[in-house]
């Protein structure tokens, strides 16, 4: 059996794409029908121009979901205000955004001020992830990946769901996976079945998709398309 180039293949279905009067039972839904994580967008209406949940929704969804993964891309200005209100409502994963530290890779006071925040999100029990939008060079992440869980690949700006996948941003995966084969690197914007092998192809491993999952008769079997096509591609 050849040795494998990344983690075990996720699946996170975007709730920012369910019926938020039904939003319990449309994430229990996601979960039966083979998803592994639930994505949570979290937009603040200052770092990106729409609002959306916070904190009091993810405690919720915690208290109906006691094991689901919940991963929380904090689409916000200021990710280390929400640290703690994360941790105490249930996240699993707390997600914030390179953009909102750094503007400049050469600066040494920007990477430990990102240093630090990475330590307060592990140190609240969350696991860490870091996103990174389709204009900001992968190589910026490439220096913390040994001290983070994840990377989050935005193909699209974020801000909204439903955007058209930006097929050349996701390459940027491939300078992170030859990097490193343990992190999680997470594609998210325009991800479907139609979609999924560019990803896969590039080192991908935690695929996120709204619409494609929830706006499919069949979402089981868009799961499990999403899923092989990754597994199919995890080799070394």
């Amino acid at each position: 059996m050849a040795a494998r180039d990344r983690p075990e293949c996720k699946i996170a279905p975007s709730i920012l794409s369910a019926d938020f009067a039904r939003l319990a039972e449309e994430s229990k839904r996601m979960i039966s029908c083979g998803a592994d994580w639930l994505h949570v967008d979290v937009m603040d209406g200052h770092f990106v121009p729409n609002l959306t949940i916070g904190a009091p929704v993810v405690k919720s969804l915690r208290k109906n979901l006691p094991d689901a993964f919940l991963d929380c891309h904090l689409m916000v200005s200021n990710p280390k205000q929400w640290i703690l209100d994360f941790a105490k409502a249930g996240a699993s994963l707390y997600n914030f955004h390179l953009e909102c530290v750094m503007d400049d890779n050469t600066n040494e006071e920007q990477a430990t001020e990102l240093r630090s925040l990475i330590n307060e999100v592990k140190a609240s029990g969350m696991k860490v992830g870091i996103s990174i939008k389709p204009k900001t060079p992968a190589e910026w992440i490439v220096p913390f990946l040994g001290e983070i869980d994840m990377v989050n690949v935005l193909t699209v700006e974020p801000g909204f769901g439903g955007q058209k996948f930006m097929s050349d941003i996701v390459g940027k995966c491939k300078i992170i996976r030859e990097a490193s084969k343990e992190v999680h690197i997470q594609v998210d914007g325009g991800v479907a079945p139609s979609t999924i092998d560019a990803c896969a192809a590039v080192g991908a491993n935690v695929i996120v998709a709204g619409s494609a999952i929830f706006g499919s008769d069949k979402p089981q079997e868009v799961i499990a398309t999403l899923k092989k096509s990754v597994e199919a591609a995890a080799t070394a």
